[in-house]
């Protein structure tokens, strides 16, 4: 495996920008439930505000980024902008100021996941299948770093501040510190984001108007509707992952030690990515997240017993390291270099963006209108029948020519 200089930066950007979404994710919809006091539909909404945006946003950047060749560039912009955004998000009061401060925050958060993959599968194209994989893990080193040390320090503002817990108020009433805390290390990664690649592949320019491409291309639309289909029944249970864990009567704490055990067995697979491609293909990865999704949520679903929800979380690692890492690399066998970007953007828009939208508003509506239990076995049993029928949803694809791959097009 070549790694070189361009891996230790990417790696360190990931392991920043991920560490940051560490601090974020994992309570978020504990903070919009508790502390800003939505109900489960508004808490629906704003889950869906990211996804929403992202529709836009995502393949927006990727297409500027396509046209003038400066990814790297435009990740770092979109990272510091970011930073403010989370800001913006802590200090709004009330469904509408939280509505707007989250729009805000999609508009420049969304790509810039799609666009550093991006500029990864470019710097990695000829350094091996590990590569790639070995970079990732480092933003799930990253973000288990955060899981880990958060609740302590959490801890340590509230008692600093003299904050305790009241009946009928949230568990955990400091929880706010967390968008502070996320805008300084995402504004960190931003400082990283200026060391990443910028040559070479990474520099490829695309034609006015040859995103088209894109759509006449059958894998690539067939990508699209697997896509839709999968992050439609996965990612609304994820989203309300700590609500369902305090319906169970867990804590700050339960949510922690289940993000640990998740992450433990993510890092591993993410690592041994590039074993996985030899051996079952981006396809077959694809296949088992989205089937470890749906096994994990279903079992959530039918049960309350700790000692089946706890082991089940360390499906997290397939699901994730399926999704997460056989989508991108499928793109990238599909779509031309010149318009890689572009091609990441349009898979995070249909899977993040309307499939997300959908399933954290369905998932919202469930929870107000029947349990927390239901939107995992609801999603947990779509996911089961989208990983069965993925031999007749995806082709099987192997790597691009190296040609293509050097094409670029006309500025």
């Amino acid at each position: 495996m070549t790694f070189g200089r361009p891996g230790i930066s990417i790696s360190l950007f990931w392991f920043t920008f991920f560490g940051a979404l560490g601090v974020f994710f994992p309570y978020y919809s504990l903070y919009l439930k508790e502390n800003a006091g939505l109900s489960g539909t508004q808490l629906g909404l704003i889950l869906s505000v990211m996804p929403l945006v992202g529709i836009v946003a995502q393949p927006f950047w990727g297409q500027v980024a396509d046209r003038t060749g400066a990814r790297s560039r435009i990740v770092a912009f979109l990272s510091m902008v970011a930073a403010a955004g989370f800001v913006l998000l802590g200090l709004a009061q009330g469904f509408v100021f939280i509505l707007l401060a989250a729009i805000f925050l999609a508009f420049f958060s969304t790509p810039v996941i799609p666009l550093s993959v991006s500029v990864a599968l470019a710097a990695f194209r000829h350094s091996g299948p590990h590569a790639y994989g070995f970079a990732r893990a480092w933003g799930t080193v990253g973000f288990l770093g955060s899981v880990l040390v958060f609740p302590v320090a959490l801890d340590r503002v509230q008692q600093w501040r003299g904050l305790s817990p009241v009946p009928g108020g949230p568990s955990e009433p400091g929880l706010g510190a967390m968008f502070l805390g996320t805008a300084v290390i995402v504004l960190l990664a931003s400082a990283l984001a200026l060391a990443l690649p910028k040559g070479g592949l990474v520099s490829l320019r695309a034609g006015r108007g040859e995103w088209r491409t894109l759509l006449r291309s059958a894998p690539m639309r067939r990508l699209l509707f697997f896509t839709f289909g999968a992050y439609l029944f996965v990612t609304g249970p994820m989203g309300l992952l700590p609500v369902y864990v305090r319906a169970q009567g867990g804590t700050l704490e339960t949510v922690q030690t289940m993000w640990i055990l998740m992450l433990i067995v993510e890092i591993p697979l993410i690592m041994g990515t590039g074993m996985g491609l030899k051996r079952i293909g981006a396809r077959g990865l694809l296949a088992a997240g989205v089937l470890a999704g749906g096994v994990r949520w279903t079992v959530c679903g039918l049960t309350a017993n700790p000692y089946w929800i706890y082991p089940v979380q360390m499906l997290h690692g397939v699901m994730v390291t399926g999704l997460m890492m056989g989508g991108p690399l499928y793109v990238d066998r599909v779509a031309p270099g010149r318009l890689r970007s572009t091609a990441q953007g349009l898979v995070a828009m249909v899977g993040l963006g309307i499939g997300g939208i959908a399933s954290n508003t369905a998932a919202g509506w469930i929870l107000d209108n029947v349990n927390a239990n239901a939107p995992y076995l609801i999603g947990g049993v779509g996911a089961l029948l989208v990983g069965l029928a993925i031999p007749w949803l995806l082709p099987p694809v192997a790597h691009e020519d190296e040609p293509r791959e050097g094409t670029s097009g006309s500025g």
